[in-house]
């Protein structure tokens, strides 16, 4: 069934000819905007929505068949508007909800499909329904939207459980009542202007819901789900004696557990309601979770036929560059998702991790720090190794996405000064958690210019909300658009290669050429032959193929170290 809304009925000129078991997004290379980061229109120093404008054409050249936009909704932002206020507004530093329909109409006449970020674990405390919980009584209907409790102890002064926040501290505050006496808690899992809904309220369920079918009916093609692992909670709150953390199957007296505040059985009913509402609107629309859970054979179980589409790859995530590691993940991934039906979901950075260029010149290219300080051990540039392992998840089936910047070699930011820092995780572990505003800078459009081209035009332009390094400026798009052998002529073409030959519909075919054993990845899918060295030694390319695309600029029949190729 269409929507009524006249906003749904918008033309799109897409080329999908596809058959009804190849939805869009089975294949699709999707592109991660970070708004704050993206592109500034007005020159206010923050990215918004009219920025995202003004540069689709250069995302459409790319290649990318879709775009993910991170939160832009009305927010404090005190978790960079993963704190919502108001999920059907967007927030003035981005613009208004004319601009981002702007921006949606200019992307679909591009054959651009949208998806947008939805925060359904926590609102902000500046949400309505907070204010409103906070100035009713206890055991009010307020209050039941949330997770309240009286605290333990003689006079409640203790925390109604042990759990951590994510971001660090307890994952409990009390609220002081309009006397002056200590009331209740409210739980947070992550920051304390964060509070924790209640998914026991039907309230909630109902709210949410109408929350997709206002942005349903607007156009958007789909939702990433925040913290999808972690909406429901385990009945009576029970403690826990493991570490908070966004990953699962910490061990508990030497077994793997589930944390009572994650991956609970209740979230797919969830996502079945969310199926029947999506199945409400032509397009194929969909929903990607961001689970981290482990191992594999969980995070499918949100991606089974009647859940979600899609959900993040985290395992190959973590790999990083070694090839059991890599090899490992892909099998697993593509055996697990098999079994349900689903497309495989590979990623390599987001804006919740060190970017993957910096990650693999650490002196453990498998690491997986939370940020990197000025302080902390400064990675080699890893450009070679970023580059290669684009080749090898372009060259999967399934989906893929890209993080702003991934096509530029972009790496992080390390020696950001804590004055500038603004991730609450860096406040709430007083900055033994450096944070993920390395991230985050603001990208280099142009070797010059105000912000390095991040501003456009204006008569005093801002200094950028986080300030950029000067290396930025030699990973400017300006530079790379149109130098061969540049990281962004290497995406143009590899995505051109990918859709050409149709690898995000093939299968994935371990050709024996090689074994990661080894050192070195092999595998085929349809006619292009994937050949990765992870190893020390160059390899011999197998004789009768044309090389297609490579990693570096090497015109040999030898692969070298940290060199990847497609040959056909």
């Amino acid at each position: 069934m269409t929507s009524d809304s006249a906003l749904a009925t918008r033309s799109r000129e897409f080329d999908d000819d596809s058959a009804p078991d190849q939805a869009w997004w089975r294949d699709a290379v999707i592109y991660q905007i970070y708004p704050r980061s993206f592109a500034d229109a007005n020159g206010d120093g923050m990215g918004d929505l009219a920025g995202v404008t003004s540069r689709l054409d250069y995302l459409q050249q790319l290649g990318v068949d879709a775009i993910w936009l991170s939160p832009f909704y009305r927010s404090p932002q005190a978790d960079a508007g993963y704190d919502v206020a108001d999920y059907r507004d967007v927030d003035p530093l981005f613009g208004n909800l004319a601009d981002f329909d702007e921006m949606l109409a200019a992307a679909h006449a591009r054959g651009l499909r949208v998806i947008v970020d939805l925060v359904p674990n926590h609102t902000s405390d500046e949400h309505e329904w907070f204010v409103e919980a906070l100035a009713a009584p206890e055991g009010s209907a307020a209050r039941e939207r949330y997770i309240f409790r009286d605290g333990k102890g003689e006079h409640g002064e203790l925390p109604p459980n042990n759990w951590q926040s994510i971001f660090g501290g307890d994952a409990w505050t009390r609220l002081t009542r309009p006397d002056g006496t200590a009331g209740q808690w409210y739980l947070h899992l992550f920051d304390s202007k964060q509070p924790d809904l209640n998914w026991e309220n039907p309230e909630v369920h109902a709210e949410m819901e109408a929350v997709l079918r206002f942005w349903l009916d607007r156009g958007v093609d789909g939702f990433r789900v925040d913290v999808a692992h972690g909406l429901v909670k385990a009945e009576g709150l029970p403690d826990w004696s493991g570490a908070a953390a966004m990953v699962e199957g910490q061990t508990e007296g030497g077994e793997k557990a589930i944390a009572p505040f994650f991956d609970q059985e209740g979230v797919h009913e969830i996502y079945r309601a969310w199926n029947k509402v999506l199945k409400e609107y032509d397009g194929d629309r969909m929903l990607v979770a961001e689970a981290w859970v482990e191992p594999i054979e969980r995070i499918v179980r949100y991606i089974r036929a009647d859940e979600m589409q899609q959900a993040f790859n985290f395992e190959f995530l973590l790999a990083g560059w070694d090839a059991e590691r890599v090899s490992s993940a892909i099998r697993n991934s593509l055996a697990a998702v098999e079994a349900v039906g689903a497309p495989s979901t590979w990623v390599l950075s987001n804006h919740d991790t060190v970017r993957h260029t910096t990650r693999f010149g650490l002196s453990d290219p498998t690491g997986f720090p939370k940020g990197i300080s000025a302080e902390e051990e400064q990675p080699d540039e890893a450009l070679g190794l970023a580059r290669a392992s684009a080749l090898i998840k372009m060259a999967l089936p399934g989906s893929s996405y890209i993080y702003q910047g991934d096509e530029l070699g972009l790496p992080e930011h390390t020696t950001l000064p804590a004055e500038v820092r603004q991730d609450p995780a860096f406040a709430r572990t007083a900055g033994k958690e450096t944070g993920r505003d390395g991230c985050r800078v603001p990208l280099p459009w142009s070797s010059q210019g105000a912000a390095l081209g991040f501003i456009g035009s204006s008569a005093a332009p801002a200094q950028p909300w986080l300030p950029q390094p000067e290396s930025f400026a030699r990973y400017a798009a300006d530079l790379q658009d149109g130098t061969p052998g540049s990281t962004l002529e290497l995406y143009r073409r590899m995505l051109a290669l990918r859709s050409a030959e149709k690898l995000g519909a093939g299968t994935l075919v371990w050709n024996g050429l090689h074994q990661p054993t080894d050192g070195v990845l092999s595998f085929d899918n349809g006619p292009v032959t994937v050949v990765a060295n992870f190893g020390s030694a160059a390899v011999e390319l197998p004789a009768g193929k044309t090389v297609l695309l490579r990693s570096s600029d090497d015109a040999s029949r030898t692969l070298a170290p940290n060199d990847a190729v497609w040959l056909r």
